[in-house]
This record gives structure tokens, C-alpha cells and sequence, in this order.
């Protein structure tokens, strides 16, 4: 259904047809896995911003205006906190945007861009000369200071992968469950997964950090340990719903996307074999839109490989970009709504 003034309100996926039962940690101040909660949750879910020096100037109005969204539990950034080009990839920079972040009263969920790390090394379109791995390792320090817990005014506990000592490093990953639903975060950046070739030359202490071979292995291994580990807890918990956070469109037409290929078969045959509501929120290219990948008709199933089929999955791009308009979205998860719709959400523009 769409609504007049340019705002958005639809439903995705079905709840599940009863009520389950939760099991496992009661709930607690500060719990991240709140299995006993049935209410009501919903998240401002933004990406791809404050991209160029407009919207930067404007970011502090969406701010605003989701801290007096009175319905809004929870801020989520899918990633890219500065353009791809003519935007170094500098501490500074880094460091006003966590100011911002902070201003956020809601608890403050962030996933890595490739923006901020993977593109870094760019030096022929104006983003400085680093080694990526070097920029995550600044980003984490910087936006990721305690593990386990949320940026925000109102900070949140959450799982993290740092807990893992096989994924350490991986404390950008992190999950929790509100109102019967699963959340994970995931360092899936654009870039093709970071396959776009880092180029040469390097900074002079590139060694010091991990090599882009090195940076994928490592990576996919954490992704796919952090994927089979949200739908094992979904599953333990008989939760009605699974919401995944992830900055790549894995189904961007206009650019290579092969380095996705296992992680969007893991994901379809996890969500097949769930076969409850799965969520994927993406951002990267900038253009809203709201899909099913995985089922039986799409043409995106061709993008990749052996995708498997899973009807039980919709996919959400947010708006960003510097063409894109600045707005957040307004993602509602009711496991006890007046009909069977477990996620409902609404295009909340900057007027």
C-alpha cells in the first residue's frame, strides 16, 4: 500500500501461524537476547550517508528527526558514512561523523562500508592512499570502542563475534533478538566483497596489516561462522523471524557481484530450511527498493550460481547516495499484529 506525501507503509513476510514459545535466558536489563519479548519493535533503518558535503549539512536534521520519532527502539546504518570518490578516507573524517553518530538518543547499530575501508586505497579518484585493512582496523577502534555494546545515547548490549576466538577480530559483528525476531549484523561491504583489486602502490607499512588474500579468507570464514549462528539461535528460540544487516546490494546489476555468490547461496539455503520470515537489509546502490531474490520467479536468481530457492525471503534497499532523497525507514516487527504480517515498514522523508 502506498500513502500520499511520499511516505511508504507496506508489509513483508508472514508471521508465524502461532505464537512460539521461547526458551533459554529470561529477560534481563541490558540482555541482548530479550527471548521473552512479544511486543512491538521497531527500527530507523538508514545507509550510504551522509554522503557529500550536502548531505553531511543536512545529517544532523535526520538525526533530529528520528530522536523524535516516539515509535523508533533502535538506529541502524547499513554502511558508507562518505562518497566512493573525492572524499579521503582521513581519522578526522572518521571522528565527526562518530560525533553524529553519538548524538543519536537510541541505541546505534553500525556495519562497515566499503566507502570507509575497502576503497580507501583508491588514490586516482581523490580517497587518499591507505591499506583497507588498516582503515577497518581505525574503524573499529573508532565506532566499535566497547564490545558488545551499541553507539547511541541509550547504548544496547549485544552479541559480538569478538567473543569467537576463531573471529576475534570480527567485534563489528554483532546480534541480538527483540520481539521473537533474530538480528545480525555483518561486514559484507560493496566492492564485489572487497574482490576489486586493491592496486599498487601500497603504503610503505602495508605489511604491518593483513594482505587483501589474507583480509577475504579471514572474512568469509567469520561471515559464514556469524550466518550459522544467527539462524542456529533463531531456531533455538523458536524465533518467528530473522532480520540480516549488511551494506552490499549482493544483486547490483551494474557491477561485478561474483564475490557474493557462496554468501547468497548460504543464505538461501539457511532461510529455506528456517522457513519463517527472513529479512535482508541492504544499501550500496542507492536506490530503494523492495524484492524477493530468492524466489522461484526472479530474474536476480540468475545473478548467482545454484541460488536456492526460498520464498520465506524479501530483500529492502535503502535510499542514499548523494542524488538520493534523505529519509530514514521507519521497519516495524509485530509477532502479535492484527494480521500476518511480522515486518511492516514506512518511507519517512526530510521534509
Amino acid at each position: 500500500m502506498f500513502l500520499a506525501l511520499g511516505v511508504c507503509a507496506t508489509a513483508i513476510g508472514c508471521a508465524h501461524d502461532t505464537p512460539a514459545t521461547p526458551t533459554g535466558l529470561s529477560l534481563s536489563i541490558g540482555n541482548p537476547m530479550n527471548t521473552g519479548s512479544k511486543n512491538a519493535y521497531t527500527l530507523a533503518v538508514i545507509g550510504d550517508t551522509p554522503y557529500g558535503a550536502a548531505k553531511l549539512a543536512q545529517f544532523p536534521s535526520l538525526i533530529a528527526l528520528i530522536n523524535s520519532d516516539p515509535k523508533v527502539d533502535v538506529v541502524v546504518h547499513l554502511g558508507d558514512i562518505k562518497t566512493g570518490t573525492n572524499s579521503p578516507c582521513t581519522n578526522e573524517y572518521f571522528a565527526n561523523v562518530k560525533v553524529l553518530f553519538d548524538a543519536f538518543q537510541d541505541p546505534f547499530v553500525y556495519t562497515p562500508g566499503d566507502n570507509e575501508w575497502t576503497d580507501c586505497h583508491v588514490a586516482g579518484t581523490n580517497n587518499g592512499l591507505y591499506t583497507p585493512t588498516e582503515r577497518l582496523q581505525a574503524v573499529r577502534t573508532l565506532f566499535f570502542p566497547v564490545a558488545g555494546q551499541t553507539l547511541g545515547g541509550r547504548k544496547k548490549q549485544v552479541l559480538t563475534q569478538a567473543d569467537d576466538p576463531a573471529n576475534s577480530a570480527y567485534i563489528e559483528n554483532t546480534m541480538w533478538m527483540e520481539s521473537q525476531v533474530v538480528f545480525a549484523a555483518l561486514n559484507v561491504p560493496g566492492s564485489n566483497n572487497d574482490r576489486a583489486p586493491w592496486g599498487s602502490p601500497l603504503p610503505a607499512n602495508a605489511g604491518d596489516f593483513p594482505s587483501q588474500t589474507q583480509e577475504q579468507a579471514s572474512r568469509a570464514q567469520a561471515t559464514t561462522a556469524w550466518l550459522q549462528e544467527a539462524f542456529a539461535t533463531a531456531s533455538e528460540h523458536d524465533a518467528a523471524g530473522v532480520v540480516l544487516l549488511l551494506q552490499a546490494d549482493m544483486w547490483f546489476a551494474i557491477v561485478p557481484v561474483s564475490g557474493y555468490d557462496a554468501l547468497v547461496q548460504q543464505i538461501g539455503n539457511l532461510a529455506a530450511a528456517f522457513g519463517r520470515p527472513v529479512l535482508l537489509l541492504e544499501g550500496d546502490s542507492h536506490a530503494f527498493r523492495v524484492d524477493h531474490p530468492y524466489s522461484a520467479s526472479s530474474p536476480l536468481r540468475a545473478m548467482h550460481p545454484s541460488t536456492p530457492v526460498a520464498e520465506n525471503v524479501t530483500r529492502l534497499v535503502v535510499e542514499g547516495g548523494l542524488a538520493g532523497r534523505t529519509e530514514y525507514v521507519r521497519l516495524t516487527i509485530d509477532p502479535q499484529g492484527k494480521n500476518t504480517d511480522l515486518f511492516t515498514f514506512e518511507r519517512v522523508p526530510l521534509q
